[in-house]
């Protein structure tokens, strides 16, 4: 009897322990097809139209069981680009972690030139128009609020149907020079006003040359505001 228990604990623990399931490439590919879907269905209840592929994943990948959910992120933003790449990670005893290329197209409304612009002209509603275009096609992005750059000036000529980027505009000059202007000098809650002239031109968040119309001492200040420079207080 004893030989027969012995003999059948050796052929137990001579068995080949049970292999736990891999992840496979099949696998990575419908987490990332899941994401996909996911992301896509919350585009278009942003009015953006998303079509997309997923790259390559190696037939021959094995990665370890997670024991949890598998975290999935973008690695680049796929409205910036029209080839983001996905973080998949998984952690526990053994972790991983890999990148999966996609190809997006993301659609959707944004700003362009109702008619040609030319280098200066300052920026009204007239002047632009929203159309469904590729919104990833280029990394410099798009512009989806008329509000946000109404005034602003165009730094070169732009034809029309063109796809406004951030990099086409700049601030107007918010003083100019020869411009009265209000010298605020401050320290924590305490502040000296007095008057001056800008020698020069600048826009919110530049410094320019202002001459103090009482001292006659020329100052750098910061333009906070239109008419208005900061200095700190001495």
């Amino acid at each position: 009897m004893r030989t027969l228990i012995l003999f059948t604990l050796a052929l137990i623990f001579s068995l080949p322990a049970r292999a736990e399931p891999a992840t496979t490439a099949d696998d990575i590919r419908e987490m990332a097809e899941r994401f996909l879907q996911t992301w896509a269905d919350d585009q278009r209840e942003r009015n953006r139209r998303i079509e997309y592929q997923i790259g390559n994943v190696d037939r021959r990948l094995k990665l370890a069981p997670c024991e949890g959910e598998p975290k999935l992120e973008f690695a680049s933003d796929p409205l910036r680009t029209p080839s983001p790449s996905m973080l998949i990670s998984c952690a526990g005893k053994r972790p991983w972690r890999m990148y999966v290329t996609a190809s997006v197209e993301a659609y959707g409304p944004a700003i362009v030139a109702a008619r040609p612009l030319t280098r200066g002209e300052r920026l009204s509603s007239a002047a632009l128009t929203t159309s469904e275009v590729q919104l990833n096609a280029s990394r410099r992005g798009t512009l989806t609020d008329m509000s946000n750059i109404q005034g602003m000036m165009v730094r070169r000529p732009v034809k029309t149907g063109t796809v406004l980027t951030p990099d086409l505009l700049e601030a107007p000059d918010a003083i100019e020079r020869g411009d009265h202007v209000i010298i605020l000098a401050r320290t924590g809650s305490f502040s000296v006003s007095s008057r001056g002239k800008a020698l020069g031109n600048a826009s919110i968040g530049e410094q320019v040359l202002v001459e103090n119309l009482r001292s006659e001492r020329t100052v750098k200040a910061t333009v906070v505001a239109p008419g208005r420079v900061e200095i700190p207080m001495q």
